[in-house]
């Protein structure tokens, strides 16, 4: 038996060593979503060796199969529990419903508004954004158009200098000057590299220009009111500041090349982005590419809504051809210019594999978002799964993160594919 899985198991049969690191909201029945109660303790005894990796201070895991919550757990502290912290602070305990920041997987979430805006025809997909924002054709970017921008095409990948001063987060009028005045360092459409936040800000902007609402408005009238989700917006407020999961720099420290693909994709060093993600300033900010906070489980009800045609809890929120066009392949295993690795991209959205895939071995039909590397939010149409998993440990290299890719393919091993969902069909 390999030895990750040997420790796994270990941790189903041990006592958790204090009642305070484990937080367990409402679970269903297992067998009526199709799921045995041994595949669920297999999962969460995953989880748990993955938070024995010493990896990540807080886990919180939500799933839910045929639309029932099969597992709603956090594990850890959401403070106090990190690897620079002193051995007498006052720890926090993580819990299921607590808040968590999505960081990149905020991203389909921004897609999805702008494809509710297509579904509506008070945009198309294919205009130039210079159509809705005029001051942003210069420099050759009058080619640019939104599906650029949301398969990561637009040629504007690269973080202007000035985006690592966190003080500059709260002033976007400022950020899309910036944006303007950038020139494309390539050809729109003939490359494919990540953008980090460029993009997010280009589409934030369009939304506003197109109804008048600023981007966290517009999402909170068209998704999380309707839905009722409890807190599902891009930062929090001041008074719940303390609210959020505080992150971690955990793991070795990161060495050439990594180092340099990740300061070219986010302007700052992996350490200092950690830190920023942190800062008040970067929580109490509108950043639509990345700092949506939310609960396991609202992340989990969002993917929901997806994975079922674009209603949850009799509230129409997309139609499903929205849903279909939104998660439609639109690169297969590219290299990305700036990850320099090939990945799937649908409009918004990262897609799965058989192997490649971030969601687990033998995922091809999957689709959502990683944040900042370990936070991972999806749906899986072949197992009828919608998922979130926040983390709060930031490693970006480490032999600990085996456990992390023990875990995801524990979900997929132990969840049966029954091929019951066709998005649009």
């Amino acid at each position: 038996m390999p030895a990750l899985l040997r420790r796994g198991l270990e941790t189903l049969i041990r006592p958790y060593p204090a009642l305070e690191v484990t937080s367990i909201g409402p679970e269903g029945d297992p067998a009526a979503a199709g799921v045995s109660t041994a595949d669920v303790d297999a999962i969460w005894g995953a989880a748990v060796a993955a938070y024995d990796s010493g990896l990540y201070p807080a886990l919180a895991l939500c799933l839910r199969r045929r639309g029932k919550v099969i597992l709603d757990r956090a594990i850890g502290h959401a403070r106090g529990n990190g690897p620079a912290d002193a051995a007498d602070v006052r720890k926090v305990p993580a819990r299921h419903d607590g808040l968590y920041c999505m960081f990149s997987a905020s991203k389909m979430v921004t897609a999805m508004l702008v494809h509710l805006l297509d579904e509506r025809h008070q945009i198309h997909l294919d205009d130039p954004v210079a159509h809705y924002i005029p001051e942003f054709g210069k420099k050759g970017k009058h080619r640019i158009t939104l599906r650029h921008v949301l398969t990561h095409r637009a040629g504007i990948p690269r973080i202007p200098p000035e985006f690592a001063d966190p003080n500059l987060l709260g002033r976007p009028a400022e950020i899309l000057g910036l944006l303007c005045e950038q020139a494309p360092v390539w050809r729109p459409g003939r490359r494919l590299g990540y953008h980090a936040l460029t993009g997010g800000y280009v589409l934030g902007a369009v939304i506003e220009r197109v109804t008048g609402k600023d981007v966290q408005t517009f999402l909170q009238d068209e998704i999380s009111r309707p839905l009722g989700l409890g807190h599902f917006g891009f930062g929090v407020a001041p008074a719940r500041l303390r609210d959020v999961a505080e992150n971690a720099f955990t793991g070795p420290p990161v060495v050439p090349p990594l180092a340099g693909f990740i300061k070219r994709a986010l302007s700052v060093g992996f350490s200092d982005a950690v830190r920023i993600s942190n800062d008040p300033r970067f929580l109490h900010a509108v950043i639509p590419a990345g700092n949506i906070c939310t609960s396991a489980s609202d992340a989990a009800r969002f993917m929901q809504l997806l994975l079922d045609g674009g209603t949850l809890g009799g509230v129409r929120v997309f139609e499903p051809r929205t849903i279909a066009r939104a998660i439609a392949e639109q690169s297969y295993l590219e290299l990305d210019l700036t990850l320099g690795a090939p990945i799937r991209y649908g409009a918004g959205f990262l897609l799965g594999s058989h192997v490649t895939s971030p969601f687990g071995l033998g995922t091809p039909k999957a689709f959502g978002h990683l944040g900042f590397t370990n936070v991972f939010v999806w749906a899986d149409p072949e197992r009828d799964l919608a998922a979130a998993l926040m983390t709060t440990g930031k490693p970006a290299l480490s032999p600990g993160l085996a456990s992390l890719w023990w875990l995801l393919s524990t979900i997929a091993r132990r969840v049966p594919r029954d091929g019951r969902r066709h998005i649009g069909a």
